[in-house]
């Protein structure tokens, strides 16, 4: 059977909007929003350009315009017909002492690791920033250290080569940390090694420089992140440096009508890309009503979701916004045959 042209025409999705997403350049940014193209009146509605052409009434709350057009996420629910409502739930913010990482920077430019392994965008934003502030990029400094570089999943990688960062080595099934972990070559190994035949997102250019041999990995990560990396790298061989490169936080509550359109259910369905932003939501709207499905980016996220109480419809079989909206739409639509 032929699916329908808009499977989740008419849906309004909650889609959290990334934290650092504002810091970190886009293949082909949306061009700058002027002052009128964000509303911040918790009582107005945002008309938001649907990537379909017709513009679509979002209910409340602040939706960048640059954010909108170039999210995979709003991209993807509008061509399945479904109201995006975009909502901070949580934000990021500096390491109370930045030290510890401009210290690491200074020893990745200087060879002293032979992997650079980042698990966000996040990470990635906080890398550029930091390494802005030491008046050089993020890329001459990984270049001239000629350390390879791992990325968990194709967003983060995206987000690092958008700053001329090459990637060596993302997982090529789960953007999980476990899996990076997998896919990780032993200690001594000059170069990643060969990805699986057919498989995608597994291997980049090598830098220009030669690969130092040092044993060492840098992982800088979030305060609130899982040690698996750390763990599971140093069980294989490897001496990690673990560095704190930003605090998660609560984002401020949404306004009013998101509130509203969440408590009664106009919005039938939430896309949760972090076990943070699963607490915020919890935090701050509450469990949904039956009606709402849940679709969540992977089994660390959807282990947070049931311990707050919610109940899980779908996992991401691909951890990317886009395969949140294509798991929402197999569990929507289940008489139908998916990809």
């Amino acid at each position: 059977m032929t699916p329908p042209a808009d499977p989740l025409a008419g849906w309004h999705v909650l889609v959290p909007q990334p934290p650092a997403d504002a810091l970190i350049p886009h293949p082909a940014p949306a061009p700058a929003p002027d002052e009128g193209d964000v509303a911040h009146a918790s009582t107005a509605r945002t008309v938001l350009e649907s990537p379909v052409g017709a513009p679509r009434a979002v209910p409340g709350g602040a939706v960048p315009a640059g954010w909108g057009a170039a999210s995979p996420a709003v991209v993807a629910l509008g061509a399945v017909g479904a109201v995006p409502v975009v909502v901070p739930l949580v934000r990021t913010v500096p390491a109370q002492d930045p030290t510890p990482l401009d210290d690491a920077l200074l020893a990745l430019g200087a060879g002293w690791y032979e992997w650079l392994a980042v698990t966000s965008q996040a990470a990635v934003a906080v890398l550029a920033q930091r390494a802005a502030h030491a008046d050089e990029p993020l890329a001459a400094i990984v270049r001239r250290g000629g350390a390879q570089v791992a990325a968990v999943g194709p967003g983060t990688r995206r987000a690092l080569e958008a700053l001329d960062v090459p990637v060596a080595l993302v997982p090529p099934v789960r953007s999980t940390a476990a899996d990076l972990v997998a896919a990780f070559p032993a200690p001594g190994t000059a170069r990643a090694p060969e990805p699986p035949a057919g498989s995608a997102f597994t291997r980049g250019p090598w830098p220009a420089a030669p690969t130092p041999t040092t044993g060492r990995v840098l992982v800088p990560r979030g305060d609130l992140a899982a040690p698996t990396l750390t763990d599971g790298l140093a069980a294989a061989g490897w001496q990690v440096d673990d560095v704190v490169a930003y605090r998660t936080v609560p984002a401020e509550p949404p306004p009013p009508d998101v509130a509203t359109a969440w408590a009664d259910g106009t919005i039938r369905a939430v896309l949760l890309t972090s076990a943070s932003s699963v607490r915020s939501l919890v935090d701050h709207l509450g469990p949904p009503p039956a009606s709402t499905l849940v679709v969540v980016i992977g089994p660390s996220t959807a282990v947070q979701a049931r311990r707050s109480g919610l109940r899980v419809d779908a996992v991401a079989r691909e951890q990317s916004l886009a395969g949140l909206v294509t798991a929402l739409v197999a569990v929507a639509t289940p008489s139908e045959e998916h990809p």
